[in-house]
């Protein structure tokens, strides 16, 4: 996807750390990363466009939507992500006026008053960094709970590991962060009456040029100015002082951590506090700012100068809720949400099943098509510039490659494995260049759940031998799926019977192929809960349905919706059912 940070700062803020962090994450994983702000310190990936949001007249503020429906237009951009009060008004503006989706990062508390509250300008929705963000929104400024996920700082966890006590003559105390706004009051509060300059080593790392006040300070205090290497600078350290990502990364290396920011005073980090002080970012946000007894702090710093390493629970507890790799798997999951439902768009997911070349092989169950209609149906995708993807092809490049700007894909299904699939579906691949993925049932000759209906007995219909689906898997044009052994209704069947039709077809499959399956399909759609779990336990990354859940396909990946294609339909049919809206249209019927 092409995404768009935006962002109102004059100098390194914890928004700007983390929106190029995940967006670098983000690049790796494929997507083209734009980034626009006031200034932008931190490398990143992606180019970087000058706007000075923090300039707020009302002539300015027209110019910067204008300016951003420029780059929205220019290079077609998909989602804006924004991560300011600032740049999310303007982003607000100029995505209604583009029908561009757009994203919110909430990284700390709102102002609270009237136009806030008629006018929320957070897009389709919006990420809080912590559950106090969540709850102010919803408390504060009346934002509908529907529109807000709690969507926590990444922290690449690599960069960050346990290291040795420090070593040092006198207790070194670092405080991170800036030294202008509420932040520059908490230090300059913490350097004037909390912290004894005589007894420990106090440095201050920070972007911000040193105010006026703190000069008196100077001799007392090293000022490092914007230090590159942090993991360097806390492992030199006994404690340290911050709140947000400051704190994050310090418990990660096993320093213990202070955590006090702009509302209150967590004190030092342990096992009975990390949950609360998650809920508040480490102390950043609380139900008023500035909530803090100074007072206590003194004793508290010294207290907490007696630790030596911070407790392994709880680096494993901010490990695995700050992760890089999963923040960015939920950010994913979010921008493809907003992305899917915003425009109601998806990529089609067709279901063919036999082919058939004259009037004497038709069926009574309507799963059939004539190779004349199918290879107009092909023509059609062609000219109208599909191209078509696996499952496997997802699981390779991740789910979200399937919304890369300026692409139109399909998913092409067959079920069943029959004959005709390698004699007819087969050739037109190679002729038109695409790509379909193939469910088969192993454990069966012919169509036989179809064949001994009592009531409606379909005639008998050859499947594939093993040769066949071979060379349909070697041909590289084709992805195999499981699709059992005998084609059960699996809903009547009990748990242990759905694992032999599920895992002993697999593994047929596998062991003749040469590789492992990435997607399996339900006979007739249907399944239940134990179903769907089955097919997780056993690998698979994907499992289709029919007609049945949800609208977007990263929303449930063992239950992806697809779109039946019956003998009736036409090259126009075809065309109404894979604009992309087809799923949303049915849905509202």
């Amino acid at each position: 996807m092409n995404i768009l940070m935006a962002l109102s700062q004059l100098e390194v803020t914890g928004a700007e750390v983390y929106a190029t962090t995940v967006g670098d994450e983000l690049a790796r994983r494929g997507h083209r990363l734009f980034y626009v702000s006031d200034t932008l310190t931190k490398p990143h990936q992606g180019r970087y466009f000058r706007l000075r949001f923090n300039k707020r007249s009302i002539p300015r503020r027209f110019w910067h939507v204008a300016y951003l429906i420029y780059l929205i237009k220019k290079h077609r951009i998909q989602l804006v992500h924004a991560h300011s009060r600032a740049s999310s008004w303007s982003c607000h503006v100029a995505c209604r006026l583009t029908g561009t989706p757009m994203i919110t990062s909430v990284h700390g508390r709102q102002p609270v008053h009237a136009s806030r509250k008629k006018f929320h300008a957070l897009g389709d929705r919006a990420l809080a960094v912590c559950e106090a963000v969540r709850n102010q929104l919803i408390d504060s400024l009346g934002v509908s709970p529907a529109l807000i996920a709690v969507g926590r700082n990444g922290i690449n966890t690599d960069h960050y590991q346990p290291s040795p006590p420090a070593d040092n003559d006198k207790p070194v105390i670092s405080l991170i962060g800036r030294l202008t706004g509420p932040k520059g009051e908490l230090c300059y509060r913490l350097l004037d009456g909390c912290l004894d300059l005589e007894s420990y080593r106090v440095q201050i790392a920070s972007g911000s040029a040193v105010p006026e006040r703190f000069e008196r300070f100077k001799e007392q205090v090293t000022f490092l100015g914007y230090v590159q290497d942090v993991p360097g600078l806390i492992a030199r350290s006994d404690l340290v002082i911050g709140a947000g990502r400051v704190a994050m990364e310090s418990i990660l290396m096993g320093r213990p951590t202070f955590a006090i920011g702009e509302a209150n005073a967590v004190g030092l980090v342990t096992a009975d506090n990390i949950t609360a002080a998650m809920a508040s970012n480490f102390g950043d946000i609380g139900p008023r700012d500035l909530d803090i007894d100074f007072s206590a702090i003194p004793a508290q710093i010294s207290a907490a100068l007696a630790e030596s390493t911070t407790d392994n629970r709880i680096i494993e507890r901010v490990k695995a809720a700050y992760d890089l790799r999963r923040v960015v798997d939920e950010l994913e999951h979010h921008y493809q949400s907003v992305y899917v439902h915003r425009l109601r768009q998806e990529v089609p997911i067709i279901m063919y099943h036999r082919f058939i070349r004259n009037d004497s092989e038709k069926g009574v169950h309507g799963t059939y098509m004539h190779v004349n209609m199918l290879e107009k149906h092909f023509k059609l995708l062609k000219r109208l510039g599909y191209e078509t993807l696996t499952f496997a092809d997802l699981a390779d490049r991740g789910i979200a490659s399937r919304l890369k700007a300026g692409k139109k894909y399909i998913i092409i299904t067959v079920d069943d494995g029959y004959r005709d699939n390698y004699e007819l579906l087969l050739p037109l691949l190679e002729k038109y260049g695409f790509k379909a993925v193939i469910y088969v049932v192993t454990g069966e000759q012919f169509n036989r759940w179809d064949v001994e209906q009592p009531d409606n007995p379909e005639k008998r219909v050859e499947l594939m031998n093993p040769e066949q689906i071979k060379a349909l898997a070697d041909s590289g044009l084709v992805e195999i799926g499981g699709h059992t052994l005998t084609h059960p209704r699996l809903d009547q069947q009990d748990k242990a019977a759905q694992h032999h039709e599920i895992a002993e077809n697999k593994a047929q499959l596998e062991e003749l192929i040469g590789r492992p399956l990435t997607s399996f399909a339900y006979p007739f759609g249907i399944h239940n809960e134990d179903s769907k779990q089955l097919a997780k336990e056993l690998g698979y990354p994907f499992a289709v349905a029919t007609d049945s859940g949800p609208l977007a396909m990263h929303e449930d990946p063992y239950q992806i919706r697809r779109i039946a294609i019956f003998p009736r339909t036409d090259v126009f049919g075809l065309w109404r059912k894979i604009k992309g809206n087809y799923v949303f249209r049915k849905a509202k019927k």
